[in-house]
């Protein structure tokens, strides 16, 4: 494993224990000589992880869409920066590049963008573990969602399990680093039903 893709608010939030979260991710990603890939912004916990990750010693690689090189303020003290069309390149850089996922606190953007790790995943297009750091018990609403989702038979248990939820990070990390995918197909009832005519 050598770099981590970090998905995260471009706001900093209301409590400041995200902050301290995003702070001590980026610090603990370069003491394990992990590079960062993340979305190229230096404002909000996107700022503070990448910051944290130079202050370290460590390698921050961004990318982000044309459109948004203003918007998010582009981080220009970023090791690299990648300047991409749109944002569908933006998130298949950001996978081309990473070796495993995760979520801190976030809006909408951080969770479009794990959940496709996630449904990638599911479909067979990657192998990569897929962490949620659940900072003040951020997440856990996300994970009844995710067990009500299993209950209904539209989630396999195994796919539920083949994700990382907790609120330490060095036992996140460690998780990630002997991460083995759960075999596991799609469809619960074990194979494709054919469309009704």
């Amino acid at each position: 494993m050598r770099s981590i893709c970090v998905y995260c608010g471009s706001n900093a939030g209301a409590d400041p224990r995200f902050a301290e979260a995003a702070a001590l991710v980026g610090r603990r990603l370069a003491e394990e000589g992990l590079g960062l890939v993340y979305g190229g912004g230096n404002v909000g916990l996107m700022g503070i992880v990448a910051d944290a990750v130079l202050e370290a010693g460590g390698e921050v690689t961004g990318v982000i869409p044309e459109q948004l090189v203003n918007l998010e303020m582009a981080h220009r003290g970023a090791t690299r920066l990648e300047v991409v069309a749109n944002m569908h390149q933006r998130k298949q850089r950001m996978f081309d590049l990473a070796d495993g996922f995760v979520a801190l606190p976030g809006g909408f953007g951080t969770l479009e963008e794990m959940f496709e790790m996630l449904t990638w995943r599911q479909l067979g297009i990657g192998d990569r573990p897929c962490a949620f750091l659940d900072v003040a018990g951020f997440y856990q609403p996300l994970a009844a969602m995710m067990d009500r989702m299993v209950g209904e038979r539209f989630v396999h248990p195994e796919q539920r399990q083949d994700l990382w939820l907790g609120d330490d990070v060095d036992a996140m990390l460690a998780w990630m680093r002997a991460y083995r995918p759960l075999p596991s197909a799609k469809w619960l009832e074990g194979k494709k039903r054919t469309a009704l005519r």
